[in-house]
């Protein structure tokens, strides 16, 4: 069991990429539900008010340092969390075990046609790997019972859950009783990454933890998002 860095009392695996990925492999290999959350500072922000969100990533199997907020907080008061673990980065390693071990994924999120274009290029990238299918998050409520059986129905080993935080996050937690898949996790964008629609920073970014200001610079209105980050660190300095 992993050792649990407190960041503003939400609990974050202290857990490197090679352990994240034997943890969530092994999930596959199980027989019950894992549920996987990938939070940066703007989740941990949300679930200081928000206390069903707090409670959900509490109960989750495995929860990843996703934002570099994270790993910057974790170093400030020495919390324990060793390195950056991104959604997207776990994912792909997640696709290529099940592309190599008979695994069937599932994709449920993201607009119209976009979920449709990640599987048609996952296929493409992880040669072997079955595509138990796909759904956009644009549905009626009165069809989620409908969505549900269809993941079901499709057998699938993991269902990644692509429908922006905190919303995936409150999503899998309500219907985890329901899912007969092996992981359930909220990748949130990485949708419209193996989609196309969407590009990750250049990797020097990556490397260096500025993908932040690399999607700022582009996207010049997430200004006001972006500002999470600062509050973030100063309400962790004055709290922890």
């Amino acid at each position: 069991m992993s050792k649990k860095a407190e960041i503003l009392n939400v609990p974050i695996d202290a857990i490197t990429m090679k352990e994240a990925i034997r943890k969530v492999t092994s999930f596959v290999e199980g027989d019950t539900l894992k549920k996987v959350y990938t939070p940066n500072p703007e989740i941990v922000m949300l679930a200081q008010e928000n206390k069903e969100l707090d409670r959900i990533v509490k109960e989750a199997d495995l929860v990843v340092p996703d934002g570099i907020g994270l790993i910057i907080a974790s170093k400030l008061k020495s919390k324990g969390l060793i390195e950056r673990v991104t959604g997207v980065d776990l994912m792909h390693h997640l696709l290529l075990y099940c592309a190599s071990n008979h695994k069937s994924i599932y994709i449920m999120g993201g607009k119209p046609g976009v979920a449709e274009m990640a599987v048609t290029n996952i296929a493409a990238k992880y040669k072997g790997i079955n595509i138990a299918g796909f759904r956009d998050g644009y549905y009626k409520q009165e069809e989620t019972e409908s969505v549900i059986n269809d993941i079901n129905q499709s057998g699938a080993d993991v269902l990644f859950v692509c429908l922006g935080a905190p919303r995936q996050e409150i999503w899998i937690d309500k219907h985890k009783d329901q899912l007969k898949c092996k992981v359930a996790m909220g990748v949130g964008g990485s949708v419209d990454i193996h989609a196309g629609t969407a590009k990750r920073a250049p990797e020097i970014y990556q490397k260096m933890g500025m993908e932040w200001f690399y999607r700022l610079a582009k996207e010049p209105w997430r200004f006001k998002r972006m500002l999470v980050l600062p509050k973030f660190l100063i309400k962790f300095i004055l709290k922890g």
